[in-house]
């Protein structure tokens, strides 16, 4: 067992240094210096996004929906609780 992976892995080895040197032979860089891939830079406003999803959570009634969730709750669990 040990023996067909030492194989497998020294066939892995010379295969891959010999596409590194085809590569290096047509002169193809393969550092990722210089490599970018879309890469888009946007600026970040926290307090806006904050603001907005605030905003977005009154606005769509989820805000009254989770008050009316907390006492709704606050009742039922003083009425199911002993002593």
């Amino acid at each position: 067992m040990l023996l067909h992976v030492l194989q497998d892995l020294n066939i892995w080895f010379t295969h891959s240094s010999l596409i590194t040197d085809a590569a290096r032979s047509l002169h193809l860089d393969l550092s990722l210096d210089h490599l970018v891939l879309a890469q888009q830079f946007k600026q970040t406003d926290l307090v806006g996004d904050v603001q907005r999803a605030f905003d977005n959570f009154v606005k769509t009634g989820q805000a009254w929906a989770f008050l009316i969730g907390l006492v709704l709750g606050y009742m039922l669990k003083t009425f199911t609780t002993f002593g």
